[in-house]
């Protein structure tokens, strides 16, 4: 696949550069640029990302950051069987339980929730950052969700990480999956509540909070710009009923012209056999 001429691979992370040192170099720099493309692509065009992530995982399957992102790139296109197996193969490498949220949900993804609530209680979970935990407990309400038990999964939700004042990365969307929950629960003031305070932790525009508030708010939001085209299409008609009036004066004024000439008398006109 095409690389852009300003990708040069130095872009990657310097823990996945080490990785890439047990390639040749050549290969090595090939790669690299191919995850590159994944990492800037994910987001806009996962399909293009799954296209360079497959390329990367042809050239260097036996390198655990390839399969990492090969799994990434296939969980973005929700190729959620083929995810849990780079994920796993991912982890069988390093050994590192970071990876253990993302598969839960993939057994969500395969119509799994029970699966991925067992995950949620596996002793993998303690060796998880806090970063992991909050992720895997958004897993877990989930599939609580899933399974239609929406009181447990907004229980599930409730954790000092949900009750902090403090801002982390993933606070917003903490705090949206439990406005979420409770909306859906039918409990709309409390949601209202948490959908602003979600608002107020979004800083990177990651979810959708303020739209679903505005929402609630019974705000709604018209696009300027089909304002002014529908004003120009009215202006529009309005001209072309404006031209098909005076079309119709102007084919009336015709007809009068022609009955008047119609109606000469016959005696002006000269009899047969009359000289000039």
């Amino acid at each position: 696949m095409p690389i852009p001429e300003d990708v040069t691979g130095d872009e990657i992370d310097k823990d996945v550069r080490q990785e890439l040192q047990s390639l040749p170099k050549t290969l090595a720099e090939d790669v690299a640029k191919n995850l590159v493309m994944v990492a800037r692509l994910i987001d806009e065009d996962p399909e293009g990302a799954y296209g360079y992530s497959r390329v990367a995982l042809r050239l260097a399957s036996r390198v655990a950051a390839v399969r990492e992102a090969a799994g990434f790139a296939a969980y973005a296109t929700q190729k959620y069987s083929e995810a849990l197996g780079e994920f796993r193969a991912a982890r069988r490498m390093t050994g590192s339980a970071e990876l253990w949220p993302v598969m839960a949900d993939c057994e969500r993804g395969l119509g799994r929730p029970e699966k991925a609530l067992d995950m949620a209680g596996a002793p993998e979970v303690h060796k998880l950052d806090k970063a992991g935990q909050v992720e895997m407990r958004l897993v877990a309400a989930g599939a609580r969700r899933d399974m239609g038990q929406l009181d447990a999964a907004i229980v599930t939700l409730q954790s000092p990480e949900l009750a902090s004042n403090s801002v982390q990365p993933w606070t917003a969307r903490l705090r949206y999956a439990y406005a979420d929950a409770l909306l859906a629960a039918g409990r709309e003031n409390e949601a209202r509540e948490w959908f602003a305070k979600a608002v107020e932790a979004d800083r990177d525009g990651s979810t959708d909070a303020s739209d679903r508030l505005a929402e609630l708010d019974g705000v709604e939001f018209v696009d300027a710009l089909d304002e002014n085209e529908n004003e120009s299409d009215g202006e529009g008609a309005g001209q072309a009923a404006d031209d098909a009036a005076d079309a119709d004066a102007d084919a009336t004024e015709a007809a009068d012209a022609a009955d008047s000439a119609d109606t000469t008398p016959v005696s002006d006109a000269p009899e047969p056999g009359d000289k000039d």
